[in-house]
């Protein structure tokens, strides 16, 4: 029997279905003929939100996930012992930060390799803005991402989420950062019905508290969706390949190519293009550091 009457055979009997949650080893999977909580055939997982997927209905209310459709994008992050699928097939990463508490400029970077080894849209979202001084100051940092063609939207959950609306159309967007970043009161405003946890930050330790612990979709309209996904403070790029990571700083791929080794990491070697760009002033020493360190 061929590889295709097989994939044809297993899916008579089953629904076609989008995850719109992922709880651990259970899935909420919405179909044609509602929602159904569901489980993965045997012991496999790595179903993420966002997942297109077949499944057979078991009891009323209840299924089995039987296979994943092939993925557009997956949008992930990994160490040297496991993954963590965020979400999967996005068009748009809108990752969050704020002036208080303070971002980390690498996980920025983190978050924008990951983005651009998928080809992923990414919006930057600098939440808190009613404070204004320290919002200046987040400002003159994201700067750096503004001039390297990164959109960087300025706002205050509180007071004007409703700007973010027309960056959402006709996009499976996700919601990402740090913890305390506002990333669920930016969802309750936009989607009060989400009525996502919220919780006050530390200023004595400058972080946030983990509010958010299970990824959740929510269809803005017929062509337009967000998944909120729980907050981190590491972004780990263990699942990219070393030659790879170049790519994913978009002010090396005018350079790539052009060294004199065709292998080059640009990390020492002569005739780096990328090195000579940064002597130049075509590329910030801080980048390369942050690149160089992904590297180690």
């Amino acid at each position: 029997m061929s590889r295709r009457a097989k994939s044809s055979q297993s899916s008579v009997g089953c629904l076609l279905g989008q995850v719109i949650a992922a709880f651990g080893r259970h899935y909420s999977v919405t179909t044609a003929v509602g929602t159904l909580s569901c489980v993965m055939r045997g012991k496999k997982s790595g179903v993420a939100c966002g997942d297109q997927v077949e499944c057979r209905m078991t009891t009323q209310g209840q299924g089995v996930i039987e296979t994943i459709k092939p993925r557009n994008s997956q949008f992930y992050r990994s160490d040297a012992f496991k993954e963590k699928i965020i979400a999967a097939n996005v068009t748009q990463i809108i990752l969050v930060v704020a002036a208080v508490p303070s971002f980390s400029e690498e996980l920025i970077s983190r978050c924008l390799v990951a983005a651009e080894s998928e080809n992923i849209n990414v919006l930057i979202v600098l939440n808190k803005a009613d404070l204004i001084q320290p919002t200046q100051v987040a400002l003159d940092t994201l700067l750096l991402y503004r001039e390297l063609g990164y959109t960087v939207l300025q706002l205050s959950a509180i007071q004007n989420a409703l700007t973010l609306r027309p960056y959402l159309s006709n996009h499976l967007s996700v919601l990402v950062g740090q913890s305390g970043m506002g990333k669920s009161t930016l969802l309750n405003t936009l989607i009060p019905e989400a009525n996502r946890s919220t919780a006050a930050i530390s200023l004595a330790l400058d972080s946030g508290s983990h509010t958010t612990t299970y990824s959740q979709l929510y269809q803005l309209d017929k062509n337009s969706a967000i998944i909120d996904s729980p907050g981190f403070q590491e972004f780990g790029l263990n699942h990219i390949k070393e030659e790879n990571l170049a790519y994913g700083f978009v002010e090396f791929h005018p350079y790539i190519g052009h060294c004199k080794f065709s292998n080059c990491r640009h990390r020492s070697e002569p005739g780096c293009a990328v090195l000579a760009a940064q002597e130049e002033g075509k590329i910030l020493r801080k980048r390369l550091d942050y690149y160089h360190k992904l590297l180690r």
